[in-house]
């Protein structure tokens, strides 16, 4: 029986994304609240929680990246051209991102301006992100394997809102990862902005999911048909979310992140299931995309031997800084 790689590749492209969003999702969510902390003691702890773990966490940025450019190469020839501006701003957020988790914390004099990097650095990036996934719904204008489109046709209406929406959840992320890291003041600060953030990711769901049938008839064709089927992922994200509330409600530590992370992961299979197979909407599918199988295969057998690699340090380093991140303390 033959492998079919390009459905193989897909499985390890969408691992590998959803992976960066989880990973990745909560250090950028610190920096977007970074200016409503309460002071500079709680900065520290919110840079501190992640200051041991954040560059390895773009890892998986890296591999989903090079192997969406070897297995589906048609994807980097119509996404590049359609989101040149928004890709740019996510390098450039994540660089301004990466240079303040340094710098702040051997400058004195100067520090509000890392603070203000790591803010920007984080909502740009996030922002970019987002509106990359609301044109993705939306779709690209494509003849003969080549984008037609403007530089702009990414950013509409819809993509600002999923933009926005982006923002919102990956600050539930962080607001989550910091009641599990902290403590005192810090942890009870998180504790009260949580459900707040909370709201705003239901209610940018909710508008995201009655406008995306709009903007996408396939989309609405595919609900439609499998309906009993995809409408399992809201019930279960919509659950998550009241799991979170609960949790929050009742000051419980581990449990509202990890229902974060739930909500997350349902959202984005809820997201995949209404595009699959297509990887480059509307009408081009993992196939369509796919590289030779000699080099799908050529590569497969490169990436099957890193992962397990990356996942085992991963997780040691997670191991090794597990436990509270209190205040004058921290990795630097």
């Amino acid at each position: 029986m033959s492998i079919d790689l390009s459905l193989v590749w897909a499985v390890i492209i969408g691992f590998g994304v959803i992976m960066y969003v989880l990973m990745d999702g909560f250090d950028l969510g610190l920096g977007i609240l970074f200016p409503f902390a309460p002071d500079e003691e709680s900065r520290d702890v919110m840079m501190n929680s992640v200051a041991p773990v954040w560059d390895g966490n773009e890892t998986w940025l890296v591999l989903g990246g090079a192997g969406l450019l070897g297995a589906f190469p048609l994807v980097y020839s119509v996404f590049l051209p359609a989101l040149y501006i928004g890709v740019f701003l996510m390098l450039a957020g994540l660089i301004f991102r990466g240079i303040s988790f340094e710098f702040r914390f051997k400058s004195k004099k100067n520090r509000r301006w890392w603070n203000r990097a790591f803010c920007w650095g984080s909502a740009i990036a996030a922002f970019a992100q987002g509106a990359v996934v609301g044109a993705y719904i939306q779709g690209f204008a494509v003849e003969d394997f080549r984008y037609v489109g403007g530089a702009f046709d990414w950013l509409t209406p819809f993509t600002v809102i999923t933009g926005l929406g982006l923002m919102a959840g990956y600050a539930l992320l962080g607001s989550t990862w910091l009641i599990l890291k902290s403590e005192g003041h810090v942890q009870q600060w998180a504790y009260r902005i949580t459900p707040k953030l909370l709201l705003a990711v239901l209610v940018v769901f909710g508008i995201v999911s009655l406008w995306t049938p709009i903007i996408s008839p396939e989309v609405m064709e595919r609900w439609l048909n499998n309906i009993h089927i995809i409408g399992i992922f809201p019930l279960l994200a919509l659950a998550c979310a009241g799991i979170l509330y609960r949790s929050v409600k009742r000051q419980q530590e581990g449990l509202p992140f990890i229902a974060t992370l739930g909500l997350f992961i349902f959202t984005y299979l809820g997201l995949i299931a209404s595009k699959w197979p297509v990887i480059v909407p509307p009408n081009y599918t993992i196939w369509d995309a796919a590289s030779a199988p000699e080099s799908q295969l050529f590569l497969l057998i490169g990436v099957l031997f890193v992962i397990p690699i990356v996942l085992a340090y991963t997780a040691w380093t997670y191991w090794v800084f597990r436990g509270k991140v209190k205040v004058g303390e921290g990795y630097h």
